[in-house]
């Protein structure tokens, strides 16, 4: 006859829902999982899905009754750990808003906004077109099966225990916010350079031509000097956007720092 105490049954939860705590903390915060868009319902069914796929593989679990003041404390501390992974990829993805947002100031398109549904908010429509190209390269690339395998990495890294992260994990955060200056400016770089030069052409013809009216010359030729800029940058954005999911995924485990 097959007996199951309590313990037994506890150890099954706590199997289940210490991870499940950490992985409903990153979809929330998480890029391409926190737009919204994306259903609340869906999101539940993804976290209880991948949850199911790697508990039986994950590290044994702390023997800690999740019903208990102490289960809830470690369920409370792996929702922080992973609205921190989250949060950390979300950073560092920042850079393409800021590198979008820096095109079209240069363009002249800095006023240029629409509602986002991806954001639910107004966002520079070269912003956004940016965020575009660098979400379906996420998924060309398979980064979202990457960010899964990340995430099961990340109970071998950072362990499900009582244990509080320390001080400096927060810290880390704050730090990463470099990337988002530091990337975007490399991503904007072509587009801005290639413009410096038109604006420095439109100097030098109206030095030589005073009776032209820069105002009515110049927006124009920005304009499209910008776009004729951003279409032959597209064909090289590839490696450094990928660069940027690299950076993104390191940060996931990067931030943490486990006393």
């Amino acid at each position: 006859m097959i007996s199951i105490d309590s313990a037994q049954i506890d150890a099954w939860i706590a199997a289940f829902i210490f991870p499940l705590a950490r992985i409903f903390g990153f979809a929330a915060t998480a890029p391409l999982w926190s737009m919204a868009v994306v259903p609340q319902r869906t999101r539940l069914m993804l976290g209880l899905a991948i949850t199911l796929a790697i508990a039986p593989v994950l590290p044994p679990m702390p023997a800690v009754p999740p019903a208990t003041l102490a289960g809830l404390w470690i369920m409370l501390q792996q929702m922080l750990v992973g609205i921190g992974m989250g949060f950390a990829a979300r950073i560092v993805f920042s850079a393409f808003d800021v590198a979008g947002e820096f095109m079209g100031f240069q363009m002249g398109l800095g006023f240029a906004t629409f509602y986002d549904p991806l954001r639910g908010s107004q966002t520079p429509v070269v912003a956004n077109f940016v965020d575009l190209i660098a979400y379906l390269l996420l998924l060309a690339m398979n980064g979202h099966l990457l960010y899964f395998a990340t995430l099961a990495q990340s109970f071998v890294a950072i362990p499900v225990s009582a244990t509080p992260l320390a001080a400096d994990s927060w810290g880390n955060l704050v730090r990463l916010g470099s990337h988002i200056f530091s990337a975007g400016l490399l991503l904007a770089l072509p587009v801005a350079v290639a413009l410096m030069i038109t604006n420095l052409a439109l100097a030098v013809l109206t030095r030589a031509a005073p009776q032209l009216n820069i105002f009515a010359l110049g927006f124009p030729l920005t304009l499209l000097g910008g776009f004729f800029a951003l279409s032959i940058s597209l064909h090289y954005l590839a490696a450094p956007i990928q660069a940027v999911f690299e950076i993104a995924l390191g940060a996931m485990l990067g931030f943490a720092v486990v006393r």
